[in-house]
């Protein structure tokens, strides 16, 4: 078989249900719209969650708390993921993402100490966990704040 010889299955190929073209149609007149309401009129219908004048479940539900809109958001990195960079090595975000390490920087990266670590690094960030900060040192690292 070749390109030029595929064909679509018998069946397969639906034509699409032009309404309003007469009785015999089977969606003459009133184009499966039914007689008047809401419905029936052009641009008629109502907006997703309207539930005909009852109040809308989303309005009946209790609401607690809010949202910041000044949340700092940070990358986390783990102490067991450093551990694939050559001793001595200065570690920045800018570094981890060309590593992918992290794929996006957000507001910063915090360092947490799930794991532990082998050899001795430089490493920049925007936080650290206290334990993170602690085994770093004691691996003879350094840890700098941005």
């Amino acid at each position: 078989m070749k390109l030029h010889e595929l064909k679509a299955a018998e069946g397969t190929r639906k034509r699409r249900n032009r309404v309003g073209r007469g009785m015999s149609s089977g969606n003459g007149k009133t184009s499966g719209r039914g007689h008047k309401g809401q419905k029936q009129r052009s641009g008629g219908g109502t907006r997703p969650g309207f539930e005909g004048g009852q109040m809308p479940l989303f309005q009946r539900l209790p609401k607690r708390g809010f949202t910041n809109i000044n949340r700092k958001e940070y990358a986390i990195v783990n102490l067991e993921t450093l551990n694939k960079f050559e001793d001595g090595t200065e570690i920045t975000p800018e570094l981890l993402q060309k590593e992918g390490v992290v794929k996006n920087l957000k507001t910063g990266i915090k360092v947490l100490g799930k794991g532990s670590i082998e050899n001795k690094y430089t490493v920049k960030a925007h936080k650290f966990s206290a334990s993170a900060k602690e085994a770093i040192e004691a691996a003879g690292g350094k840890t700098e704040v941005i």
